[in-house]
């Protein structure tokens, strides 16, 4: 990507956090009315005193998007997953696009993060945004996702799930230069999990509460939730039972009911067996 520049004012609170994040790169000596400068990988910050900060290289828009009005980085690309906190069920994750075109489509459907909507909410408005964006669905089922985590760890798996994502998004159509994933690991060690993989998509910004702030994270989390719940649907149909989300005491009521009608050694077709409510389910009456 070409060199770019940008140029925001940020407020002393934003100057002291932009430095916090990037400590580490911090120059011994700056150019003249500047209050420090930052040289991270592929980019140069430079913070004045008048609060004007300019972020110049192939990366300034990955540096720069936390303190820019979310609403102007179009188009974005993002990512997000469901059912990793769910005992029983799929893991879901998802990448979407979202263009300029697409605001008045947002707006229609609520798009924020999947766990502040109801399921109801969800069913009602996540199909159009499946329909009309362009999007990778990933849908782990828990029988495959035990075989995985066997040798994975949970976060090893989902940064697995966002690049295959990804991966799959950008053979759709090209991907937006701003890619942003809902952080659940530090970004080292994300692309230190895919050390192996035999493709991987870089230039990602990564940031925590992201489903919140940008809206390509909020409608994938959206589709992906859309996605839980309709394999929920199935199992519950199959198996003719009600399956309890999230893994608190309801969910051990649950898994004892499974284990009592289809088997212990069942469990595996329909939860993720690590969670603790497996071990629970050992433990005498």
């Amino acid at each position: 990507m070409a060199n770019q520049t940008i140029t925001l004012t940020l407020s002393a609170e934003e100057s002291s956090r932009l430095l916090a994040a990037w400590q580490e790169f911090k120059t011994e000596k700056t150019p003249p009315y500047a209050l420090f400068q930052l040289r991270p990988e592929n980019c140069v910050i430079t913070c004045y005193t008048s609060g004007k900060t300019v972020f110049q290289g192939a990366d300034a828009h990955i540096y720069a998007a936390p303190f820019q009005p979310h609403d102007m980085i179009l188009p974005q690309a993002g990512s997000d997953e469901v059912g990793t906190g769910d005992y029983f069920g799929p893991v879901c994750v998802c990448a979407a696009v979202i263009t300029e075109n697409d605001r008045q489509l947002l707006h229609d459907c609520m798009v924020q993060d999947s766990k502040s909507l109801t399921d109801k909410q969800i069913r009602a408005a996540a199909p159009l945004l499946r329909e009309h964006l362009l999007h990778s669905l990933l849908v782990v089922m828990p029988d495959k996702y035990n075989e995985v985590h066997a040798r994975y760890n949970m976060n090893a798996v989902k940064a697995m799930l966002h690049n295959q994502a990804y991966v799959n998004l950008a053979k759709k159509a090209p991907l937006p230069a701003f890619r942003v994933i809902d952080q659940f690991t530090p970004e080292t060690s994300y692309y230190r999990y895919l050390r192996t993989a035999p493709e991987v998509i870089r230039d990602i910004h990564f940031e925590t509460k992201a489903e919140d702030k940008y809206p390509a994270v909020g409608a994938a989390s959206m589709i992906a939730r859309l996605a839980f719940l309709e394999v929920m649907d199935k199992m519950e149909a199959h198996y003719e039972m009600k399956f309890q989300k999230g893994a608190g005491s309801l969910v051990d009521a649950c898994a004892r009911e499974f284990a009592d009608r289809y088997g212990f050694e069942r469990l595996h077709e329909v939860a993720k067996l690590h969670f603790k409510n497996t071990g629970k389910l050992q433990e005498p009456r």
